[in-house]
Parts: structure tokens; C-alpha cells; sequence
């Protein structure tokens, strides 16, 4: 009888110590990507692919993956803005890499916006919300004075980034 009480009361305790994986899925919403949509300024209503996007952060000499590409061939585009500050920049190139210089176009944008820290779980930690200011969401500005901006307007869809499911901008050229 002592050795199946020895028995249960081991089993008991080698379970009793057992405690739940921290392990945070990969479907667990984390801190959102700012979402950017491409319009045709002759038609606001369409959408337009652009062509041979290059954006790269402030102090950064790569560009941004999007897909797999650090080039972005299509009319949608997500970005990362900082956790630890309320102000991105990014420079934006449209047909980079493109042989003939004088259609390589380059925009200077920056964001300034406030951050919400919440709190996910303790095994994937906090996410950041932001808000874009409602004053001035955005700076913008050629990278070269000489050379004319390729943005021609700029409107905040969503001041809100707290998921990646809605357009946040919408950039008219």
C-alpha cells in the first residue's frame, strides 16, 4: 500500500510543476503597420500601381521588405513607424534603379503621431498603437529643392493604425 501512495503522490507532483508554454501565436495581433494605397491623381477613385518604389527609413541605407521585395510594384504598401518615437521619416523613390536619372523621383515623408502601449500577453509582450497628429500628420517635401515632388496630395484615410485591415493613407500622383 506505502508504494502505490509513493507512486500516486510522485505522479501528482511531477505533474503539479507542469506549466503552460509561453508561446506567442503567430496569429496574435501585434503592433500595426502604417497602410499606404496609391491613387491616380487625374482619377481619385482609382487605385495605381507604382512602379518601382524604393522606401527607406531615416539613417537606413536599405530599403523596406514588402513582400519579399525590397521594391514595390503594385498600389499598397505597409511600413513600420518607430515604438520608441512619435516622428518616422522615410524617403520615398519611385523608379529606382532606373538608368535614366531624370525619372527617378524622390519624396521625403515624415509622420508624427502618438503611441499606446497595450499589453498582449506575457508571452508576446506589448504592442504599440499609434494615432497621427491631428494637426500636421505628416511632413512632406522633395528630397532635391530643383526637382518637383512626384506626391501631388497626400489625405489621412485613418488616424488610427491599429490594424493592417484598412487603408490608413492615400497618396495621390
Amino acid at each position: 500500500m506505502k508504494k502505490i501512495i509513493l507512486l500516486v503522490l510522485t505522479i501528482a507532483f511531477t505533474f503539479s510543476s507542469c506549466e503552460k508554454d509561453d508561446i506567442c501565436d503567430a496569429n496574435t495581433v501585434t503592433t500595426p503597420r502604417l497602410v499606404i494605397s496609391f491613387y491616380d491623381i487625374n482619377n481619385s477613385s482609382v487605385l495605381k500601381d507604382v512602379n518601382d518604389l524604393k522606401i527607406i527609413g531615416e539613417g537606413m541605407t536599405e530599403g523596406i521588405t514588402f513582400k519579399g521585395s525590397t521594391l514595390i510594384n503594385g498600389n499598397t504598401v505597409s511600413i513600420p513607424l518607430k515604438t520608441d518615437a512619435d516622428v518616422t521619416s522615410f524617403r520615398f523613390i519611385l523608379n529606382y534603379g532606373n538608368t535614366n536619372p531624370s525619372i527617378v523621383y524622390e519624396d521625403n515623408l515624415t509622420f508624427n503621431y502618438s503611441r499606446n502601449n497595450i499589453f498582449v500577453s506575457r508571452a508576446c509582450g506589448f504592442k504599440t498603437e499609434y494615432t497621427l497628429d491631428p494637426t500636421i500628420p505628416y511632413l512632406h517635401t522633395a528630397a532635391d529643392v530643383a526637382t518637383e515632388k512626384w506626391i501631388q496630395y497626400i489625405a489621412v484615410k485613418n488616424s488610427t493604425i491599429d490594424n493592417e485591415n484598412e487603408t490608413h493613407l492615400e497618396i495621390f500622383f
